[in-house]
């Protein structure tokens, strides 16, 4: 992997991170630069990591497809070409559709696709709201999130979408390039 970050990572990583570091390469299939990077900082690499154990993840929260859903469209959103990547990967598994993962890159946006449903509209409206600055909710779209979906359904979107723009952020940051998650995925154009 080439590291193309705006620094490198240290040369010595506390053991205790190399453990985080060895699980993060098992669960995703490759070596990350983004947590190597976050070494420099120990807290830094243990609340990041912290924050990404406890996502949801569509069992038993909300479904996987809105979830994945949201993280794509707050990725798009702000223009992370890591977040992209990562979080388009495999988006098939979770019940989307070449033609919809496209309709979310467009210019009409995600409105003009037919196949998205009311709710996961909505879903993606609100996570742009979210990723916008300032972050304005208008009162009317409150009462419209409230009437499709739970209290908790509802953090839950804000978490997810929110979690997406901390990672985006960050690494942009850090100038953390794409680690090749979605080569074969026509998504990757956008980036």
């Amino acid at each position: 992997m080439e590291d193309t970050a705006f620094i490198k990572p240290p040369e010595k990583i506390p053991f205790y991170l190399k453990i985080g570091l060895l699980i993060s390469r098992v669960i995703v299939k490759k070596d990350l630069l983004a947590p190597r990077l976050l070494a420099w900082y120990p807290k830094a690499a243990i609340g990041s990591a912290a924050l990404e154990a406890l996502v949801a993840h569509g069992k038993g929260d909300l479904n996987k497809r809105i979830l994945k859903l949201v993280r794509i469209q707050v990725s798009l959103s702000v223009a992370c070409p890591f977040c992209i990547d990562m979080n388009s990967f495999e988006y098939k598994n979770d019940g989307l559709s070449e033609a919809e993962i496209k309709g979310l890159m467009d210019e009409g946006g995600f409105a003009i696709v037919a196949s998205f449903s009311a709710k996961e509209k909505l879903a993606l409206e609100y996570a742009n709201l979210i990723s916008q600055t300032p972050v304005v909710i208008p009162e009317e779209f409150i009462k419209k999130l409230k009437a499709d979906f739970t209290e908790r359904e509802i953090v839950i979107l804000a978490t997810t979408a929110a979690q997406v723009n901390y990672w985006a952020r960050l690494l942009k940051s850090l100038g953390v390039p794409p680690a090749g998650f979605s080569d074969s995925c026509s998504i990757k154009n956008r980036q």
